[in-house]
C-alpha cells in the first residue's frame, strides 16, 4: 500500500483492448469480493488500522460507549468471513506452507493470524495482508524480503490479476475485472435476496423494544427505540434468524396508580393547579381526553379485549383498566403509523397474576443465592459482577423493580429464545447488571451476557435553530406523532436510526423536511427514483435495454467511478452480516448514503441513453444493480424506495 512497491502479474492476465466508447473491457473471471469497508476503516499507507467516518450524514454529540452495547454475539468486523478473505486467506496459507517446506520458515512454525483487509485507499488494490510482517522474525529476514518469498510461493489463481509488495511489506492484491462483472450478475440473479444469509440458521431471536409504560403518548425517545429495535429485527431476519418482536408493558406499579388517579381527578372536574390535583399526577391534555371518553362510556379494543368506560368517577379500578387500555391503543396506533409492529405483547401484571415473580424468588432462594437482612430479602448479586448486593423483597413485602425483570427474561429463555436482545434508553444502564446477576443465580443454564442490551442516548429535536421540547397534548415532552407529522415517516425513521445508538442525536426537522442533497434520506431515495426515471426515459426515447447483453460485458476497471460503484455493491452482503452481528443497523444507513454518493459521481460522468447498444446496456445493468441494492437496504430500514420524486 503506497509507494516503493513491486508488482506480480498472474500469467495470462491483461487489460484487453477497449472498444472506442465502450464502458467495458475483456478480462478473466474470479470470485466476487464482498468485504465490508466500514466508513473510514482500513490500513493507511503505513499500515495503521484506524476508524472514522469519511462521509457524515447527520451530526451527533459525542458520547462515551456504553458497556452494555455489546454481548456474546458481537464480533469485530474481521470475524465476518467475506468472499474476498475466503479467496485470499487460503492462497497466503498455502504460500506459508510452501515456505516451511523449503526451510525458509521453521518446519514447526504455526501459521499466524494474519489479516486480510480492504485498503483505505482503493488505488492500492482490492485487498491487503500483513502476513509478511508477521513472518519476518521467525524467518530471520526483513519483511519485504519475506514478502517477495511469499509472492513467489503464491499459487497461480485465475481470480488474482496481480500482487504488489508495498510499504514495509504489505501484499496488495488486485482482482481480475471479470469478477466485478460477475458481481452485477449476482445482484441481478439474487434480486431481493442479495445480501441476505442464513447464519442465524432459523434459531429464534427475541427483540424487545419500546416497552413504554402505558401512561401517555409515545415521545421521541420511544421513537428512537422503536426504529432501532425494528431495524435490528429486520436485519436479524436478513441474517437467517427467526425473529420474535416483543413489547413489554409495564402495566403494574406506582406509575399506573398515578395514571388512574390523574384520570379520576379529571373525571371529577379537577385540573392541574387545583388544590385537589394529585401531587404526582400526569398533567398533559391527553388525561382529559381519557377521562371524558371514560365518562361517555366509550369502548376500547386492544389485543383482542374490549374495555368500556362508565359514568362513575369513584370506581378507581374501572378507571385504571380503561385508561391503560385507551393509552395502549393510542401507542399501538402511533407505532403502526411509524411502520412498527410486534408479534408478542407481554404484560408485567401477568407475571404477578401467574405467580411467576414468586416462583422466580423461590428458585433464587432454593439455589442459595439470597439472604435476609433488616427484614428484607437480598440477592448476592456481587457474586456475579454487580457492584453491591441488591434488595429483592423490601421489608414491607413488595418487590423491587428488577425482580419482575428477572422473571420476565426467564420467560424468554423458557420460550426458546436462543438470542434475546433488549433495546432500552441509556438511563436503564444501572439496572442491567442486577438482571444479569439474577438470571445467572437461577442456575438455569442461561449463558453469561444473556440477554444482550442495546442502549440508546437522548434525542434533541431542533427547528429553526432552536430546541423543540414541548407538546401541548403531552404537557412536558415532544411526542413521536408530532415528529412524524412534521418530518414524515421516512425521514423520521432514517434520522433516528442513522446514528450509532449510544451516540446522542440531534434531529434537525428543517433538514429532515428539505428536498436537498444535504438531506441523506432524500439523497438516497432520489438516487433510487432517478434510476427508475432512466428506464422510463428509455421507453420515451424509443430505446431498448438488454440486461443479458449488459451483463455479458466486462467492466473497464480503469474507470475510477465505475470501479468505486462495483466495490460498493460488493460490500453489501457483509454490511448486512456486520449489522446483524453487531446489532448496529446504522451501518445500513451509512452504507446506503455511500452507495448513492458513489453512483451519483458515476451518473455525473456518464451518459446512459446513448445510441451504442453495448454501452447503454452495460451502464443500465450497473444502474439497475444499484437500484436493487438501494431498495434492499431501504427495506431493512423500513423506508420507502420511491420510483418517482
Amino acid at each position: 500500500m503506497g509507494a516503493n512497491h513491486q508488482r506480480w502479474e498472474r500469467p495470462g492476465s491483461c487489460d484487453g483492448p477497449r472498444r472506442a466508447g465502450s464502458a467495458w473491457s475483456d478480462r478473466s473471471v474470479c470470485p466476487l469480493p464482498t468485504l465490508p469497508r466500514l466508513a473510514g476503516e482500513g490500513f493507511d499507507h503505513q499500515g495503521v488500522v484506524h476508524g472514522g467516518s469519511t462521509r457524515q450524514a447527520l451530526t451527533s454529540g459525542s458520547a462515551h460507549p456504553l458497556a452494555y452495547n455489546a454481548g456474546p454475539f458481537v464480533r469485530d468486523r474481521n470475524s465476518v468471513k467475506s468472499q474476498l478473505r475466503a479467496l485470499i486467506e487460503p492462497l497466503v496459507a498455502q504460500a506459508i506452507a510452501a515456505l516451511r517446506d523449503t526451510g525458509t520458515l521453521p518446519a514447526d512454525f504455526a501459521t499466524p493470524a494474519f489479516t486480510v483487509e480492504r485498503p483505505k485507499d482503493r488505488s492500492h488494490g482490492d485487498a491487503s495482508t500483513n502476513a509478511a510482517m508477521l513472518l519476518a522474525k521467525p524467518a530471520k529476514s526483513n519483511p519485504r524480503a519475506i514478502a517477495q518469498a511469499l509472492v513467489d510461493a503464491l499459487p497461480v489463481n485465475d481470480s488474482i490479476a496481480s500482487v504488489e509488495i508495498a510499504g514495509p511489506g504489505f501484499l496488495n492484491f488486485r482482482l481480475t475485472a471479470t469478477a466485478w462483472r460477475d458481481q452485477l450478475v449476482a445482484v441481478h440473479t439474487q434480486g431481493d435476496a442479495f445480501g441476505r444469509n442464513d447464519s442465524g440458521a432459523s434459531q429464534t431471536a427475541g427483540v424487545e423494544y419500546v416497552s413504554a409504560n402505558p401512561t401517555g403518548p409515545l415521545h421521541v425517545g420511544h421513537g428512537r427505540a422503536a426504529v432501532i429495535g425494528d431495524c435490528i429485527a429486520r436485519v436479524l431476519d436478513a441474517n437467517g434468524w427467526h425473529v420474535k418482536r416483543e413489547f413489554y408493558y409495564n402495566d403494574a406499579g406506582v406509575q399506573i396508580e398515578n395514571l388512574a388517579r390523574s384520570t379520576q381527578a379529571r373525571a371529577k372536574g379537577f385540573k392541574p393547579g387545583d388544590a385537589q390535583w394529585p401531587a404526582d399526577a400526569y398533567n398533559g391534555d391527553y388525561i382529559g381526553d381519557v377521562a371524558r371518553a371514560y365518562l361517555d362510556g366509550a369502548t376500547v379494543e386492544v389485543d383482542g379485549q374490549t374495555v368500556a368506560g362508565v359514568d362513575d368517577a369513584d370506581d378507581l379500578d374501572a378507571i385504571r383498566r380503561f385508561a391503560v387500555a385507551w393509552l395502549r391503543r393510542e401507542q399501538n396506533e402511533d407505532l403502526a403509523a411509524f411502520g412498527v409492529g410486534f408479534d408478542v405483547y407481554f404484560l408485567e401484571s401477568s407475571l404477578y397474576a401467574d405467580g411467576k415473580v414468586e416462583e422466580t424468588v423461590r428458585e433464587l432462594v432454593a439455589h442459595g443465592h439470597t439472604y435476609e437482612e433488616g427484614g428484607a430479602l437480598w440477592l448476592r448479586s456481587t457474586d456475579y459482577g454487580d457492584d453491591k448486593d441488591r434488595v429483592m423483597r423490601k421489608s414491607d413485602g413488595t418487590y423491587t423493580y428488577f425482580v419482575p425483570d428477572v422473571a420476565y427474561h426467564l420467560s424468554k429463555w423458557q420460550r426458546g429464545y436462543t438470542r434475546a436482545i433488549t433495546e432500552l434508553g441509556a438511563d436503564h444502564h444501572g439496572s442491567l447488571a442486577r438482571v444479569h446477576a439474577g438470571l445467572q443465580a437461577l442456575d438455569a443454564g442461561i449463558p453469561q451476557g444473556w440477554p444482550e442490551y442495546v442502549l440508546h442516548q437522548m434525542v434533541t429535536v431542533m427547528r429553526g435553530g432552536e430546541e423543540v421540547k414541548l407538546s401541548k397534548r403531552a404537557g412536558s415532552y415532544l411526542t413521536l406523532r408530532d415528529l412524524i407529522d412534521e418530518a414524515g415517516r421516512d425521514a423520521t425513521r432514517w434520522f433516528l436510526v442513522a446514528r450509532k445508538p449510544d451516540s446522542q442525536l440531534v434531529f434537525d426537522i428543517d433538514l429532515a423536511r428539505s428536498q436537498s442533497l444535504d438531506n441523506p434520506v432524500y439523497y438516497v431515495q432520489l438516487s433510487h427514483a432517478r434510476i427508475c426515471g432512466l428506464l422510463r426515459k428509455l421507453g420515451d426515447a424509443g430505446l431498448a435495454f438488454d440486461l443479458q447483453s449488459g451483463l455479458a460485458q466486462v467492466p473497464d476497471m480503469a474507470d475510477v467511478a465505475l470501479r468505486d460503484v462495483l466495490i460498493d455493491l460488493s460490500r453489501w452482503p457483509e454490511i448486512v452480516a456486520a449489522a446483524g452481528a453487531q446489532l448496529e443497523p446504522h451501518l445500513i444507513a451509512t452504507y446506503l448514503l455511500e452507495l448513492a454518493q458513489g453512483f451519483q459521481t458515476y451518473y455525473n460522468d456518464h451518459q446512459f441513453l446513448v445510441d451504442d447498444a453495448d454501452v447503454r446496456d452495460a451502464r443500465l445493468a450497473l444502474a439497475t444493480a444499484v437500484r436493487q441494492v438501494l431498495r434492499n437496504g431501504l427495506t431493512l430500514l423500513g423506508v420507502q424506495a420511491p420510483e418517482m420524486m
